[in-house]
């Protein structure tokens, strides 16, 4: 099992995501022996998990069922252990695409967090790519490069514990792409342009409150860098409902013609019907996550 490739079957040692509903999904390690509980009852992994094809339909021990599906990064974000405040799917695929990410990029990364936008670079720029991952707590460096080896992608990615503000990432002149989500990022502006290729590459910066982001953006203007933009992505979800209209019943004049002669007096008939499809939107828009400052290093 990997993060970055498919493999058929589950296996002692895997990463499976059983899936019990839409919004109920849960990351569990596959081990010989263990049991996993879950709505529907008792999951054993030795004769439920280990051996069959993923995606499969499993039986839990009160009767219900759950499906079993291999991971990806999208369900990953839905379903690791929150150690800090996580990006989702949403922004994590605007940074994906605005950094030009691709297959052999070389990106950097400040701080790891719990991991979730890293599994979705180590995904994009696999298999001869690699990332950098800065991360200032110990605890949570060591726990996400453990994730790593446990996901079978930690080739293609070197965790440091060190703060990028005042150390950098490592590394000097190899990024493509170096992405900053830390409370003040624009004391490592300086330390992503030593980090990015002397070619150009792109920088983002993720920050929740706008204050920080001014800041950013004059320490990106004062580095040299170009085309800063700052965008903030916002999801709205529609609703889509069927309704029934009712259609009066005008009889054999037309109705324009009834309603001209007498429109007091049109039938209300509502015996027929039509059935359409309409959709609704949320009157509030709770869906501000942060603010992303994308930046370009001009070549030298």
């Amino acid at each position: 099992m990997s993060f970055v490739e498919y493999n058929d079957s589950i296996r002692d040692g895997d990463v499976a995501i059983i899936y019990q509903s839409h919004d109920n999904m849960m990351s569990v390690k596959v081990q010989q022996g263990a049991q996993t509980q879950t709505r529907y009852g008792v999951i054993r992994h030795s004769s439920d998990l280990i051996g069959r094809p993923y995606g499969s339909k499993v039986t839990c021990s009160k009767g219900g069922w759950v499906y079993v599906l291999h991971p990806t990064p999208e369900l990953w974000t839905v379903t690791l252990p929150h150690r800090t405040q996580i990006l989702y799917t949403t922004d994590i695929a605007t940074i994906t695409m605005m950094l030009e990410l691709k297959p052999g990029s070389v990106v950097c990364e400040s701080g790891t967090g719990s991991g979730s936008l890293s599994h979705a670079i180590l995904r994009t720029i696999a298999p001869t790519g690699h990332l950098y991952t800065v991360e200032f707590h110990q605890q949570r460096a060591e726990k996400v490069a453990e994730e790593f080896k446990e996901h079978h992608v930690d080739h293609l990615v070197t965790v440091k514990n060190q703060d990028v503000c005042k150390d950098g990432f490592g590394v000097a002149g190899v990024a493509d792409a170096v992405f900053l989500d830390i409370p003040s990022p624009w004391e490592a502006v300086g330390h992503a342009k030593t980090a990015l290729k002397k070619q150009g590459g792109r920088v983002c910066s993720f920050s929740p409150c706008i204050e920080q982001v001014q800041r950013t953006c004059e320490a990106l203007a004062e580095q040299g860098f170009q085309e800063i933009d700052t965008l903030e992505v916002l999801l709205r979800v529609h609703d889509v409902r069927t309704v029934s209209l009712p259609m009066p019943d005008f009889g054999t004049e037309t109705p324009a013609k009834i309603l001209a002669d007498n429109p007091q007096e049109a039938p209300q008939n509502n015996s027929a019907a039509v059935t359409l499809k309409t959709t609704t939107v949320p009157r509030e828009l709770p869906g501000h996550t942060g603010y992303l400052t994308f930046a370009t290093k001009p070549r030298t």
